[in-house]
């Protein structure tokens, strides 16, 4: 059966939202990085409670109420108050993996998630710039940053989801640029600086 080129851009912006990069990260930091089992548990929980779940449910909700328009949530007016909500659920999950003293370098990535969406939120009220780009490419910043070079491989994932949202037409060429470029550079130069004065 042949695949349209809008329903596999539809595939891979529905698979590749931010939080599912959130998820596959933290627990790939969380078996590479991490000394100790309980460390472990909790950098994966926390993903997957605050950083997945959370974040999924609280689109399910808001789209379910009629808040949110569409499943690309084209009207930036209505991303405000999902996104300042997603920013408390990262910010308990901030202080759960400083209190349980996990890597710094899960810490730094995961305070990325608090100051990136709140730029995100600033940006939003003149401009909709793509979050998706940015939930794609601020992981692939921190997997530079911890294994090197070779995470560059995945830029083709960051791509695809730049060119799935094109495709749908929920954002333009620029803003996807801008939520590539973003999302990247802020978030390798706050693991960078975090690293270098905290550990």
């Amino acid at each position: 059966m042949k695949v349209s080129s809008e329903r596999f851009a539809r595939i891979i912006s529905t698979l590749f939202v931010p939080p599912s990069f959130t998820i596959i990260l933290f627990a790939l930091f969380a078996f590479t990085l991490e000394t100790g089992s309980l460390q472990k548990i909790i950098t994966i929980l926390t993903a997957f409670i605050f950083g997945f779940s959370a974040q999924i449910i609280l689109f399910v909700i808001f789209r379910k109420r009629g808040r949110i328009a569409d499943l690309d949530a084209s009207v930036k007016e209505e991303r405000t108050t999902p996104f300042v909500i997603s920013t408390g659920f990262y910010i308990i999950g901030l202080i759960i993996l400083i209190n349980f003293n996990v890597h710094i370098f899960s810490i730094a990535f995961w305070f990325c998630y608090i100051s990136n969406t709140l730029v995100t939120i600033f940006i939003n009220k003149h401009w909709k710039i793509s979050a998706h780009a940015m939930g794609a490419a601020g992981p692939l910043a921190a997997a530079v940053y911890v294994f090197g070079p070779i995470a560059f491989i995945f830029s083709l994932i960051v791509f695809l989801v730049g060119w799935s949202r094109i495709q749908l037409k929920a954002h333009n060429f620029a803003q996807v640029l801008a939520g590539i470029l973003l999302g990247f550079i802020s978030t390798y130069l706050q693991i960078y600086f975090i690293v270098k004065w905290f550990n």
